[in-house]
């Protein structure tokens, strides 16, 4: 497929200066040039999304510079390179900051400027190309569906949830077990919010030591403590108008918190060993399978951080909570971990399915990744059976008293594996069980999973 024309539009009213502009710039077969006398009807003609405007600052019905802002607003991907016959410094500064790209002064050498720019212009704008291709790549990556896979009830309210925080900045709160898909929840509201063109940056907390987590947010000078070598920027300067991921935020000693809590309130950071304060912007998503609230109580986290982070709190269910999104998200790993590595398909069998729905998977979905992965490596056949799938010992039923249920959720889950083990025959599970079928159906109705 050929590669589609490089636009340029040329903007100038002197007549013999135009053409020659357009003459200069067709010396290269690749541009294809379209030339305008005035500001008006070159904004009337920004649908067609020229890659590059050379304009001239002085036209006869507009000034260059409210047309730079006008071509801006319509699209702020056109560069723009100001043409012009003065060389007044100020005007040039405020040209740049309003967007322009280059400003050339009119003179007989003028086409070579001019063609390097544009070409410089052209490395960047494919180069740009290249990146929106993959964050659009990304974007697909972390849409919902991709991101939570499931249809239980538990699932649903999560989609719901990153639908909400995607519409606004609020400061989101991910709670729930190791395994369970925090940051890919993160992930799924900075690529689906408006902040997706900017960086993500993700902090593991509990990673970082205690002495370097300041440096680690804040950034630091030069010379600012022993081993500053040089100046570092910190996270919270690398995710300026995206998004920063705080995750395992409830491991932060308690005396960095007071500095964060600043950090957030005022929108501005100090690195270490500098008194100047920086400007920062960024979306906070933080991320702890402990309970804050708890932290709060027992001295461990300062109530007023508590306050600001809390934001919308969505918490991510155990995937033993989530019912038949086992047997989906197993048969999404298995054609994942099949196509990546050049598999034929593979599908489970019913007894493998079985073997699935009656563990209470400690590692939630993470656990059942690798489970499936090395399922898939065992396996020499086109389908996943009960003995390839090699199950952690915090599955076997005996250990199934470890989990904190209620007994009316004790009582359910004995009735689903007793349907798991006698294919769904209310009739001799009521007969094992000595109660009636309709109590059954009643204890499957009040099932939330």
């Amino acid at each position: 497929m050929d590669e589609k024309p490089f636009k340029i539009f040329v903007v100038e009213d002197d007549e013999w200066y135009n053409r020659l502009l357009v003459h200069n710039l067709s010396l290269n077969p690749d541009y294809e040039i379209q030339s305008f006398i005035d500001g008006k009807s070159c904004l009337q003609n920004l649908n067609q999304n020229p890659d590059v405007i050379t304009l001239d600052y002085r036209l006869p019905d507009m000034k260059g510079l409210e047309v730079l802002k006008q071509i801006k607003d319509i699209n702020e991907d056109i560069q723009v390179v100001l043409i012009s016959e003065q060389d007044d410094i100020e005007v040039v500064v405020e040209l740049l900051k309003e967007g322009a790209y280059d400003y050339i002064v009119k003179s007989k050498d003028i086409r070579e400027r001019l063609l390097n720019t544009v070409n410089n212009i052209r490395k960047g704008t494919k180069l740009r190309n290249e990146i929106q291709t993959l964050r659009k790549e990304v974007r697909q990556k972390y849409s919902y569906q991709n991101t939570i896979i499931g249809n239980s009830p538990a699932a649903k309210r999560i989609f719901d949830l990153i639908e909400k925080a995607t519409r606004t900045n609020i400061t989101v709160s991910v709670t729930g077990e190791t395994g369970t898909g925090k940051e890919l929840v993160a992930k799924a509201i900075h690529y689906n919010s408006k902040q997706a063109k900017k960086p993500f940056v993700p902090v593991n907390v509990a990673a970082i030591p205690k002495d370097l987590i300041e440096s680690e947010l804040f950034g630091h000078e030069k010379g600012s403590f022993t081993g500053a070598t040089s100046r570092r920027i910190g996270k919270f300067e690398e995710a300026n108008k995206g998004t920063l991921f705080l995750d395992e935020i409830s491991e932060m000693d308690i005396s960095l918190q007071a500095k964060l809590l600043r950090a957030l309130q005022e929108k501005e950071i100090i690195r270490i060993g500098s008194n100047t304060p920086i400007k920062t912007d960024c979306r906070i998503v933080i991320a702890t399978n402990r309970n804050l609230l708890e932290e709060v109580k027992k001295g461990n986290f300062r109530q007023d951080l508590y306050y600001r982070l809390i934001g919308l709190p969505i918490e991510l269910p155990a995937l033993r909570h989530r019912g038949n999104d086992v047997v989906l998200l197993a048969n999404h790993f298995i054609k994942q971990f099949c196509k990546e590595n050049k598999l034929e398909k593979k599908s489970l069998h019913p007894d493998g399915v079985a073997k699935l729905l009656a563990y209470s998977f400690p590692g939630n979905v993470r656990e059942l990744k690798s489970l499936i992965e090395l399922a898939v490596t065992l396996s020499d056949g086109d389908e996943i059976g009960a003995d390839n799938l090699i199950l952690g010992s915090a599955g076997d039923e005996s250990d199934i008293l470890n989990e904190e249920m209620t007994l009316r959720e004790y009582d359910i889950r004995i009735v689903k594996k007793f349907l798991q083990k006698y294919d769904n025959n209310t009739k001799i599970v009521a007969e094992k069980l000595d109660i009636g079928v309709a109590t059954i159906y009643r204890m499957l109705k009040e099932d939330k999973s």
